[in-house]
């Protein structure tokens, strides 16, 4: 059994780590530490989670021994400081997208987990959403041949998207950015147009990130003014091309505790595949999707805690990430000074 203790009481806790958690067996969430001010007016919710026991004093967390792993889902300013503390006191830490604010600040924890024999780990649970695990699928099946280009979309229609300090690549492109780096690694080049367009100046609302491999082209898009709903995922290949709609989230809540169904979704949302097979022959087939289940991140982790593999986000792909994420806030500030010089 991995008793866990997890830092925070938001909505990533809430609506995708507990309700994966409860279900797995031989995992365990202990204890949830909040801050005395976090709990003021925000009580209530406590309530829905009688086996779990919150806490104000993060010494309680630390001085456990049957604690083995401390979850970070606080703001990312927070993290370095709690991650410290749970390596120093010989716990394992799962930290929250980003990992830090900067790969300074990540290279930091990695290496003081190194130090102390620990793992230190991102909680990128998004490669474990049923749409990109479909894409996985086709991409492994070999069918559309060599890949020539692949699209993501994350996209929203917020016109009245409110200026949140260049905040929307470290709050969703992180998910899709990640998402290719699992696949493909470190690009051979990459190039940036983000800007600002519902909030000039204040935000990065429009992200369009081109990541080179060879001849091979990754598009990652997010937007605030996309108003007609667009497939996550269009990739082309030499043999063939596959589409697929967003397979969403999979948690209900209303009153009470969040719950989700982990179960394949309808038919009417699988993927399309077009290619050409070996006879020449051209075929149109529905691609079954995968479920989504945030929970087998932590099986992967419970895995490497017990030296029976390897961690399943390496660190060198969380500071990729970060840096990939740093320069593209670069390129939004650099476009709307520009557009305020002209």
């Amino acid at each position: 059994m991995l008793n866990i203790a997890i830092v925070g009481f938001g909505n990533a806790v809430v609506n995708y780590h507990l309700p994966y958690l409860e279900k797995k067996e031989n995992i365990k969430v202990k204890t949830i530490f909040r801050r005395e001010e976090d709990r003021v007016g925000d009580t209530e919710r406590e309530a829905y989670y009688p086996e779990i026991i919150f806490s104000t004093d993060f010494d309680d967390v630390l001085h456990d021994e049957a604690v083995e792993l401390i979850v970070v889902a606080t703001h990312v300013d927070s993290h370095l400081h709690y991650a410290k503390l749970a390596l120093e006191h010989g716990k394992h830490v799962l930290v929250e997208k980003p990992f830090a604010a900067t790969s300074a600040e990540a290279q930091e924890i990695f290496d003081l987990a190194k130090q102390n024999n620990l793992i230190a780990m991102a909680n990128q649970n998004r490669r474990y959403d049923g749409d990109f695990l479909t894409l996985k699928k086709v991409i492994e099946s070999g069918k559309l041949g060599h890949i020539v280009e692949i699209q993501s979309h994350y996209d929203y229609f917020l016109p009245q998207y409110p200026a949140k300090d260049f905040g929307l690549l470290h709050g969703l492109a992180v998910h899709t950015i990640d998402q290719l780096i699992s696949l493909y690694g470190p690009a051979d080049s990459v190039h940036y147009d983000v800007r600002s367009l519902v909030a000039p100046g204040k935000s990065d609302d429009y992200i369009d990130i081109d990541f080179r491999y060879g001849r091979m082209k990754a598009t990652i898009k997010c937007s605030m003014l996309v108003k007609i709903e667009h497939p996550k995922f269009v990739v082309h290949g030499d043999r063939g091309s596959f589409v697929k709609m967003s397979s969403g989230h999979q948690s209900k809540n209303g009153e009470g505790r969040t719950t989700v169904d982990i179960k394949p979704e309808p038919e009417s949302n699988w993927g399309t595949l077009s290619y050409i097979d070996d006879e020449g022959s051209t075929q149109t087939e529905q691609v079954p999707s995968e479920a989504t289940d945030y929970g087998l991140l932590y099986e992967a982790l419970l895995r490497a805690i017990r030296g029976k593999g390897d961690k399943p986000v390496k660190d060198e792909e969380v500071l990729y990430v970060l840096d990939v994420l740093s320069n593209g806030i670069e390129a939004a500030k650099q476009t709307d000074e520009g557009a305020n010089q002209s």
